[in-house]
């Protein structure tokens, strides 16, 4: 089990939970706290997609969230050589493709300084759409989803304009179905002369999304990228922030400044809500921050993430068992910060989502 754990621990780049999943007693309950009116109906945003059940980003990810009842889907946006938007999580594209198997592609292979961090692998700047396609998704998360590594191979990159589409066909019934697009290193692009907020703006006006009224969010880490958006569209911005670090291009000296009082306000200056990492409305130990009292003091609404299943991800009053991979009380975590007033959150099982809210709310969909 060590192994395996630091195995995940490496292939997640994320926190060390090692020490909480080996712990055979569970820790104390989770603080719980009277439910609190949100600033507006809350909505499931699907995370990649399904990505829990299907390798991320992949038409066949977005499609499933959207049977199990999401009311957005989430497309990271990156551009190709040929300035189109495709959807993979960052431009390093080695971890989420097969790229490295196909030796036509093999002098692409390059070394990027990206947001401060050396990269060493294949990139989407370097490929033009027609290549991209000829290349197969691969699930992110082998180790800790091996279920979803069984479609490897199955599905292409699918372009903005593909994820625009199925939203739409999907939207009848007077069931709306939005996207909720991640401009990933926007900073990164401009400076190889690609810049993204013109031609994201055009692509979801041809597709007669806006302003505030479109079924669309446009979220970003990065504070410039989405000041230069609100002077371009009316559609509604999201500040994404996380626990540590600050944003890539140096608009704000630290998420933790811009989580305050007087930094949301700034933020409501140019944005309509944020996405903060979870943690950042509980602290370790449960009991909950003042950021959704004070971010909707500011205005502006609250859609935290990422909501996971496995107890790799669960705080250790909410897993069962010690399996990293088993899923634990995803349901409960949702619905104790539903009850502390959040607008939406971001999942990785659209289904359970649907399901917590409507426990707390007794709706499947916003009004």
């Amino acid at each position: 089990m060590d192994s395996i754990l630091k195995l995940f621990s490496r292939s997640l780049r994320k926190r060390n939970f090692v020490a909480g999943l080996l712990a055979l007693a569970p820790a104390g309950a989770i603080g719980q706290a009277a439910p609190v009116t949100p600033l507006s109906p809350p909505i499931v945003i699907a995370h990649r997609g399904v990505s829990g059940m299907r390798p991320e980003h992949t038409i066949a990810s977005y499609a499933l969230a959207i049977e199990q009842g999401a009311d957005f889907i989430e497309p990271d946006l990156v551009l190709t050589k040929d300035d189109v938007f495709v959807a993979r999580h960052e431009n390093d594209i080695t971890e989420t493709t097969d790229v490295a198997k196909h030796p036509e592609f093999a002098d692409r292979k390059a070394i990027r300084v990206i947001d401060g961090e050396k990269h060493v692998g294949w990139f989407t700047e370097d490929f033009t759409l027609a290549e991209l396609k000829t290349l197969r998704a691969k699930e992110r998360l082998p180790l800790l989803r091996p279920d979803n590594a069984k479609f490897d191979g199955q599905f292409e990159v699918p372009t903005l304009a593909e994820v625009i589409a199925l939203a739409k066909a999907h939207s009848v019934g007077g069931r709306v179905v939005g996207i909720y697009p991640e401009t990933k290193h926007p900073s990164y692009f401009a400076s190889i002369g690609k810049p993204m907020e013109a031609r994201l703006v055009a692509q979801l006006a041809a597709a007669g999304w806006h302003d505030a009224s479109a079924p669309v969010f446009i979220q970003s880490f990065e504070v410039n990228n989405l000041k230069a958006l609100h002077k371009l569209t009316g559609i509604r911005l999201i500040q994404l922030m996380d626990a540590a670090g600050a944003p890539a291009d140096g608009a704000a000296p630290s998420y933790a400044a811009m989580a305050t009082p007087e930094g949301l306000k700034a933020v409501a200056a140019y944005a309509w809500g944020i996405g903060p990492n979870k943690d950042m409305i509980r602290k370790g130990d449960g009991a909950p921050t003042t950021l959704v009292a004070d971010a909707h003091a500011a205005g502006l609404r609250l859609h935290p993430w990422t909501f996971r299943a496995e107890n790799y991800f669960l705080p250790p009053s909410l897993r069962v068992g010690i399996n990293p991979r088993g899923q634990g009380r995803l349901a409960d975590e949702i619905r104790r910060y539903l009850d502390l007033g959040i607008d939406g959150f971001f999942t990785d099982f659209a289904y359970i989502g649907v399901e917590a809210r409507a426990a707390r709310t007794g709706t499947t969909a916003p009004n």
